[in-house]
This record gives structure tokens, sequence and C-alpha cells, in this order.
């Protein structure tokens, strides 16, 4: 339930944030007739990333313990694990500029007078949160209790939602920096059990090697079975006798993922000293209005 709470808690935030800069921008300008494409994109990327989602569940599902699942169980862990280093790569370096692109995109779509213009820009903006969350919850699936993921998926919106509101109520009090660190390493903690998971799964199958046998077993203390083993498991990738391959994976991917974020970290400060200042300063003011 847990980390299915903390990422659509996350990708909740993130996209009604890119939602509010959109509509508060077009307020600005006096568009809100465009208003009504913002929600036919926004509800079209919600139902192909879902939707999607759900179709690929179901089919695998036909395949419940079989060879086919358990490759395609591995692949999405890795695939998961692969787009939240990214995702907390690229929302570490490009957070501070994400109000000035939307409006040029905006700025660029209307300019252009395409008719469906606006819904292809929400479309793709919500949809890559959308795919985003939509792989996570088919590893965690996998990995959990289809009913722990959705009750942890549902609390995890709505208090995003809460959070957006308040965001546009009292935005300049609130600090996201903050908000997106601390969630950005508890992901990168979930993406290092993912990847440990995909290790097992293959080495299940044969096609990685087991070397040496198993570090230790702590079965008997701490069983996968329990609750509090089970939550390890999912949050953190805990296992009761884990192979060195997957102790090997786990800090790797670890290493791998704090190290592209210190960068992404430090060329957002390089960027933040020698960029333009008036385009700074209306970020800013984008950033108050719209709650970003």
């Amino acid at each position: 339930m847990i980390p299915a709470f903390v990422i659509f808690l996350r990708e909740g935030v993130e996209a009604s944030t890119i939602v509010a800069i959109v509509l508060s921008y077009l307020a600005q300008i006096g568009q809100r007739k465009h208003f009504r494409d913002i929600y036919i994109g926004v509800g079209a990327a919600v139902l192909m990333a879902f939707g999607g989602a759900f179709v690929v569940y179901a089919l695998i599902k036909n395949y419940e313990g079989s060879f086919v699942q358990t490759v395609f169980e591995g692949c999405t862990y890795i695939v998961a694990a692969v787009i939240l280093a990214y995702m907390t790569y690229w929302m570490r370096g490009h957070s501070r500029t994400m109000a000035i692109d939307l409006r040029k995109s905006v700025q660029n779509v209307l300019s252009g007078r395409t008719r469906f213009g606006l819904s292809l820009l929400a479309f793709q903006s919500v949809g890559r949160e959308g795919l985003e969350t939509a792989v996570f919850t088919l590893a965690l699936i996998y990995s959990s209790s289809g009913l722990d993921v959705f009750g942890g998926a549902v609390l995890g919106f709505a208090l995003s939602m809460v959070i957006s509101i308040g965001v546009y109520q009292f935005g300049r009090h609130l600090n996201f920096r903050i908000f997106f660190n601390t969630v950005s390493l508890l992901l990168m903690l979930f993406g290092a059990g993912l990847i440990t998971n995909a290790v097992q799964n293959f080495q299940s199958l044969g096609w990685l090697p087991v070397l040496y046998g198993h570090l230790w077993n702590t079965e008997a203390l701490l069983s996968t079975k329990t609750a509090t083993g089970d939550i390890l498991h999912v949050l953190f990738g805990y296992s009761s006798s884990p192979t060195q391959l997957q102790l090997l994976a786990y800090i790797v991917y670890l290493a791998f993922a704090l190290t592209i974020y210190r960068i992404a970290g430090k060329q957002r400060e390089h960027d933040d000293h020698g960029g333009n200042p008036s385009e700074q300063a209306e970020l800013l003011r984008d950033s108050h209005s719209a709650g970003a």
C-alpha cells in the first residue's frame, strides 16, 4: 500500500501542477474558452494509460504462475526501475523551468491555430505521468496484493488533490523542492527493490547465476509472508535469503540513481546562477500564480 500511496501522491501532484500551469496561463491571456480542450486531452491521457495497463494485466493474468508471467514481471520491474531513476533526474533538473516551457508550448499551439493542438499538448504532458504511473502500478501489483495497491493508489491520489487545492490557494507558502526531494529519495529505494525482484525472477528461470548460494537466511526471524516482511519487501526489496547478485544489483542501482540525481541538482544550480534574470522572474510569477 505504501509504495502505491507515494507514487500516486507524487504523480498526482505533478500532473495537477502541469494542468494548473496551463489553465492559469490560458486564464491570464483571456483564453478560457480553451479549458475544454485541456480537459479532453487530460481525460484521453488517463484513459489511455490506465486502460492500456488494465488490458495488459488481464492478458498476463491468464498466464499466472507460468514462464511467460515470470519473464513479463521481471521485465516490468526493470522498466519501472529505469523510469523511476529517469523521473527523479528529470524533475530535479527541469522543475524550475517547467512553467516557462509549458507557457511557450501553449503560445506555439495558439499561434499555429491547430484545432486539437491544446488537447494534444495536455495529452502529451499528462500522458507521460499516466504511463509512468501505469507501469509502476503493474510492477506493484505483481509484487503485492491488488487490494493493497488499489487502497494506496486511492489514498495517494486523494491526498494529491488536497495538496493541489492547497497549492492553488496558498502556493507561496509551500516548498515543493522539499516535497519532491523527499519523494524522489523514497522512489529510488523502491526502484532498487524492483531491481532485486527482477534479479530474483531471472535467477529462478536460470537466466542469471546464483553463484555461491544465498548470503543469509532470516526467514525464521522476519519472513516475507508476514505483514512487516511483505511491507519491507515491497518498499525496499527486502529478501529473507538474498543472493550476492541481488545485493549487488541493489547497491549498483542506488549508487547510479543517487549519482544522476546529484548531477541534475548541480546542473540546475548552474542554470539558476547563469540563467536569464527576466526569464527566471517570469518563472517565479508563473509558479506563484499556478501553485507550481
